[in-house]
């Protein structure tokens, strides 16, 4: 029992936070940090820009050192902060410094967009941030976590800097720039989303920590006001917080569906006479399967369907889009010639592409070893007096 006691008492003291918290001084730095005018104006243009090109360029490097600079973090936080001490007057003005900030945002990136003369047949780096997947929201959540203890502690370090950095507030507004420059409202309706989900979690991990740590609640001279106001607060909160746990769980289910399919599709590559070679998955969690080769008889498409059930797939969520070979011997041989040109010249493509990213990839190595190798290198001694 001693060692025991012993064991639980170590832990304890290992994770307790009590001494190094100063609410005080993080109240007042979130504060001061939501206030969007003067120099952070010019600096939230700029970082937008810097990351507006490496999304251009296919930049990894480019988008994180554009991460660093940005000024964004501060109203999302200041939101989640004024939710959690219930002061509507500091919510509204998080609000519409958010507000602000995300119009600039669109504005720069836009007028970027609009006159680079650079325009990719393979935007990865955009096109990777139109699709949320729950990954984003874990990361949203958690690194709001970070953020906001990180706020809060006396002796603060560098967590700020990874955390701008992993929850990924920028890109999501570039790629929506994009999109405007371009009238792609793909790009500009998911990139929207992926923000709008990463500043929704960040907000109410800070909510949770606020109320957490037991931060000063805001004081009201009239308290019939005060009780409006906090009953609106929590109107508020619970409004944002019901949507954002039903889009976890839609995001959690979409992601379980899309792993069904892929091993219901790597199961069944090629049955019989057919060829799946390729699908999609919506976020109705519907699947559109394209086939080729002879056409499927009806045993054929009792097996395959049978099999998607298999996998947890309901057939009314399965849609086949085949596309038979001509029955004629040498228009037959003609499609099958074509199909396989197509898929050749499909897969030097995307080998190209590769290649490609794994130049800019060495690029980056070269120049990070170069930088390394300077830091490191000790210098030469100066020469005796005299000599």
């Amino acid at each position: 029992m001693g060692v025991w006691t012993n064991i639980k008492n170590e832990l304890r003291a290992l994770a307790d936070i009590t001494n190094h918290i100063d609410t005080g001084d993080a109240a007042l730095r979130i504060k001061n940090n939501i206030w969007f005018r003067g120099p952070n104006v010019w600096i939230l243009a700029f970082s937008i820009v810097v990351a507006s090109v490496g999304l251009n360029i296919n930049s990894t490097a480019v988008i994180i050192g554009a991460m660093l600079i940005s000024p964004l973090m501060g109203p999302i936080v200041g939101a989640g902060f004024a939710l959690g001490t219930q002061d509507m007057p500091l919510l509204k003005q998080a609000g519409w410094n958010l507000l602000v900030m995300v119009i600039i945002s669109l504005l720069a990136s836009s007028l970027f967009f609009l006159i680079s003369p650079l325009q990719l047949v393979n935007p990865t780096e955009l096109e990777a941030r139109t699709s949320p997947t729950i990954y984003d929201v874990l990361i949203a959540l958690f690194g709001g976590l970070a953020g906001i203890f990180e706020t809060s502690r006396k002796d603060r370090g560098t967590v700020l800097s990874g955390v701008a950095i992993a929850t990924a507030l920028m890109p999501p507004l570039c790629t929506a720039g994009y999109g405007l420059a371009h009238l792609n409202w793909h790009f500009f309706l998911g990139a929207m989303y992926l923000f709008t989900i990463n500043g929704v979690f960040i907000a109410l991990a800070t909510y949770a920590v606020v109320r957490f740590l037991r931060f000063p609640q805001a004081q009201y001279l009239d308290e019939k006001k005060a009780k409006r106001q906090r009953a609106l607060i929590t109107v508020i909160v619970l409004a944002v917080l019901v949507p954002s746990v039903l889009t976890a769980i839609g995001l959690i289910q979409i992601n379980n569906f899309e792993r069904k399919v892929l091993a219901f599709v790597t199961e069944n590559r090629t049955v019989g006479q057919h060829y799946i070679y390729d699908y999609d998955v919506d976020n109705h969690r519907q699947v559109e399967i394209f086939l080729t080769g002879d056409p499927l008889t009806e045993a054929e498409r009792e097996t395959f369907l049978a099999s998607a059930e298999r996998n947890g797939i309901p057939r009314d969520h399965i849609i086949l889009n085949e596309h038979p070979l001509r029955s004629e011997p040498k228009d037959k041989e003609d499609e099958v010639q074509s199909l396989v040109q197509g898929l050749f010249e499909q897969s030097v493509l995307e080998i190209a592409r590769k290649e490609e990213r794994i130049r800019e990839l060495e690029a980056q190595i070269r120049e990070l070893k170069g930088d390394t190798t300077a830091l490191t290198q000790e210098p030469a001694p100066e020469p005796a007096p005299g000599l």
